[in-house]
């Protein structure tokens, strides 16, 4: 399936467990990165993990557009820069998650890029 199969469309996130994304940008060059819409539903949370990249440091900068009325918080160890709609972390080196959804749903825009790869 090409790259462009994937934008602009729902697809189930890496994490299997609920949340959903959909692709709104990508590259390769000058510097990899990627920018996706992302949606918890109520019921979906997303366990503690890291995301590990083969080189390079990688960035992510979360923009919650939406917060769930009850639950969906971002848990991380050690954000960079962290506020009530603003979370920027490196998910490569820092482990982060997102409680269960109670009530409502959530909705951000996820921006990463990697660095040095």
């Amino acid at each position: 399936m090409s790259g462009f199969a994937h934008l602009f469309r729902w697809q189930k996130g890496r994490q299997k467990t609920g949340y959903e994304k959909m692709l709104l940008a990508a590259a390769h060059w000058p510097i990899k990165f990627d920018c996706y819409l992302l949606r918890f539903p109520q019921g979906c949370e997303v366990p503690p993990h890291m995301d590990s990249v083969t080189s390079g440091k990688h960035y992510r900068l979360n923009i919650v557009l939406r917060k769930a009325k009850k639950g969906g918080q971002f848990v991380c160890a050690a954000p960079i820069y962290q506020s009530s709609r603003v979370k920027f972390f490196r998910p490569d080196i820092c482990e982060h998650s997102v409680t269960k959804v109670e009530q409502g749903n959530r909705y951000l825009l996820s921006i990463g890029w990697i660095n040095g790869a």
